[in-house]
């Protein structure tokens, strides 16, 4: 009997984690195969706003209806305490986001699921090596979703955590029935896009390559956000639940989300794995400099929450005039990615998605939330002292639901 596609992978992940584990060609694909496995067309999942636009399109596809939760104005992720009984009673399942790495409030989601009888699904691609309670972030739900385009910089590869064999044995069939067939073009490319990323970085050519593909119109998202294309969004929920109807969205960044990558890929990927303890003590490094910074998010520093330091995707620094500061980062060979800006509500509508019943803390941290790389660490100091980068603290929010952006008191 042949081995389940990507079992050697998905055995070191099961080793790590300690649960079964299925291994999938992104996090994107994995989430889907859980929203498909434990919810039913028409169920409405409790989710951040502040999420990268793609998961939405993934929760779409899915055939669910995304609800938008208050969040903690520091962190981004789901405050279980801001949101309504109403809504609890409502909703039949959540998704957690653990952005950047940093965790969610996740033992009061599971004890609120657990009353509620509804399943928890962590979303962990920012997450590989973050804990709670001495416990490993993807660990907690009925299912978790890594990445490993994310931490070992693979630009492929994913998994999908479970409680038992079952689970798994049934969603490892109905990843083979969704994944497409792969070509050794696209493996080709696939392993050779983190050596030439890595090789532009080393010999600083980050600036001129990342303006020449801005001319040239090499880039996907002319924005933070990609663009809605709401009339043909209406027309494919007609067909969900499906990746097909999606795929233009889904696909967004990684247009090999479900192909069925080769060994070339895979053992790619086996390699980088072997060195996840070396990059995750580096990045802990690097979020240990940041954290000490007046730009810093104080929920890094929030111990009471978290096992720390963290081994951060990216740091969340709250800073002024943010955009701007984007673009003045470029000239130091820092590229700023991961800006989840306008909150998933205000991006797509009340359409498709259901709004938070108060949007201020979202807003708020998405328009001041700068996604720092920890092993940049000291390029980004540098730069920030350099630019006179000046820090954001919210004193009060004041709720402005028909506002694109919260008013700020005592500021």
């Amino acid at each position: 009997m042949p081995m389940p596609y990507g079992s050697l992978l998905a055995t070191t992940m099961t080793r790590r984690l300690g649960r079964e584990c299925v291994y999938t060609p992104s996090a994107r694909l994995a989430l889907y195969l859980a929203l498909r496995r434990w919810c039913r067309p028409g169920a409405r999942v409790l989710m951040s706003p502040v999420n990268d636009d793609v998961i939405l399109f993934v929760v779409l596809a899915a055939g669910l209806r995304p609800v938008q939760a208050p969040v903690s104005v520091w962190d981004g992720n789901i405050d279980p305490a801001a949101v309504p009984e109403s809504t609890w009673r409502s909703v039949d399942a959540v998704l957690t986001t653990n952005l950047y790495g940093v965790p969610d409030r996740v033992l009061e989601l599971r004890r609120r699921c657990e009353q509620l009888g509804i399943p928890l699904f962590e979303d962990a691609a920012h997450a590989i090596g973050s804990h709670v309670d001495g416990q490993p972030v993807g660990t907690f739900g009925r299912a978790a979703a890594f990445s490993l385009s994310k931490h070992v910089a693979g630009m492929a590869g994913g998994f999908l955590a479970v409680e038992d064999a079952r689970a798994r044995r049934e969603l490892e069939l109905l990843r083979d029935d969704l994944l497409t067939p792969g070509r050794l073009r696209e493996d080709l490319a696939t392993t050779l896009r983190p050596l030439a990323r890595s090789a532009v970085r080393s010999l600083h050519l980050v600036r001129p390559v990342w303006r020449a593909m801005e001319r040239l119109g090499l880039m996907e998202r002319e924005a933070f956000r990609m663009d809605l294309r709401a009339p043909r969004l209406a027309a494919a929920a007609r067909e969900a639940p499906g990746l097909t109807a999606y795929d233009r969205w889904i696909r967004v960044d990684l247009h090999g989300y479900r192909s069925r990558h080769g060994s070339l890929v895979r053992g790619q990927l086996r390699l980088r794995m072997a060195r996840l303890d070396e990059d995750l003590a580096r990045r802990r490094a690097g979020v240990a400099l940041l954290s000490g910074t007046p730009w810093a998010s104080p929920a890094l520093r929030d111990r009471t929450a978290h096992d720390g330091p963290l081994p951060l995707f990216r740091v969340p620094l709250l800073v002024h005039d943010r955009d701007a500061l984007v673009q003045r980062l470029v000239r130091h060979d820092v590229v700023s990615g991961y800006l989840y800006d306008p909150p998933l509500d205000d991006y797509a509508g009340a359409e498709f998605v259901e709004p938070s019943p108060d949007p201020s803390a979202a807003r708020w941290f998405a328009a001041h939330a700068l996604p720092a790389d920890p092993l940049l660490a000291r390029r980004i100091l540098a730069a920030f002292t350099k630019e006179r980068v000046v820090d954001a603290h919210p004193a009060l929010l004041r709720p402005v639901p028909d506002a694109t952006r919260p008013r700020i008191l005592g500021q």
